[in-house]
């Protein structure tokens, strides 16, 4: 009987622990942070009256584009909230692990992204994943070496971000307008392999016009920077309370840093889509080249 009611005993003395326990654990959790990002959503949420208008003008223009500009929206706002709690937490952390997995998660998407545009390349995420990895690898091993920002999540990732995004545009549209120029051209590339031609030699026409066109953009924003319009990482370090002339100086390292992913991965994608547009004897891949 004695041991029953003992029993009772601690068996109301471990619940009576365990809320306590969690009382704790609840008042100790800051949700501060939950409420300020709420009130904080009231202005993107009115921004979003000119998608209202820009979904208007779409309905008077039959453009049809109406479900696709609410669904991009939408698909913004719920992506950026969610990274914006998952940077958060990464910014906190001080293991260099999470720098690479971000980094790696953004290539991977990035590959994934350019190789949907050059859906007919072969294995084209694949080919365009490993040209973004390559370009904003090697640009970002000189940025730590050369000790531009501190080596951290909140100064990293950002730089990483503007590196991979702006690699995946222009590696997607090399590896389109290749395989679109080569098709157009199809028998003057195959006149050039009959006559002894290396693929390389074959189609270097294709490879150079790829070339030109999708890094053009990069270069001529670089040429009209600070004229047109400020660069994303300049004008955050200027709002961040940094001074104009060291905003400058980084944002030139960031620019020379960009020009040079581009052209890495844009130039190693060119060389990676090959093994798809060839055979080992030097002959076209016909299904690869039939019009969609």
């Amino acid at each position: 009987m004695a041991f029953t009611q003992t029993t009772q005993n601690h068996s109301s003395f471990s619940s009576e622990a365990l809320f306590a326990v969690h009382d704790q654990l609840l008042s100790a959790m800051d949700w501060s942070f939950l409420g300020e990002f709420l009130k904080g959503m009231v202005k993107p949420l009115a921004a979003t009256v000119l998608v209202l208008l820009a979904v208007a003008l779409s309905f008077l223009q039959k453009l049809g584009m109406e479900s696709e500009m609410v669904y991009s929206i939408i698909r913004a706002f719920v992506q950026l909230s969610v990274i914006g709690f998952v940077l958060q937490f990464i910014f906190t952390q001080h293991n260099v692990a999470w720098i690479l997995l971000a980094y790696l998660f953004m290539v991977t998407v990035a590959g994934y992204t350019a190789g949907q545009r050059a859906k007919h390349v072969p294995r084209g995420k694949l080919v365009a994943g490993v040209s973004i990895l390559a370009g904003t690898s090697l640009t970002m091993f000189f940025l730590v070496v050369l000790r531009v920002f501190p080596f951290t999540p909140r100064y990293i990732i950002p730089v990483a971000g503007m590196m991979v995004g702006n690699s995946m545009t222009v590696t997607g549209v090399t590896m389109k307008r290749l395989r679109d120029d080569i098709r157009t051209q199809i028998n003057l590339v195959e006149t050039a392999l009959a006559l002894g031609a290396t693929p390389r030699q074959a189609t270097v026409q294709q490879v150079k016009r790829a070339l030109v066109i999708s890094l053009s953009p990069v270069v001529d924003n670089t040429k009209t920077v600070g004229l047109i319009s400020l660069p994303g990482a300049m004008t955050g370090l200027i709002m961040g309370g940094a001074s104009p002339l060291e905003a400058i100086q980084l944002q030139i390292i960031v620019m020379n840093f960009m020009i040079g992913a581009c052209t890495v991965s844009s130039v190693l994608s060119t060389y990676l889509c090959w093994p798809g547009f060839f055979t080992k004897a030097y002959q076209l891949q016909t299904k690869v080249f039939v019009p969609p």
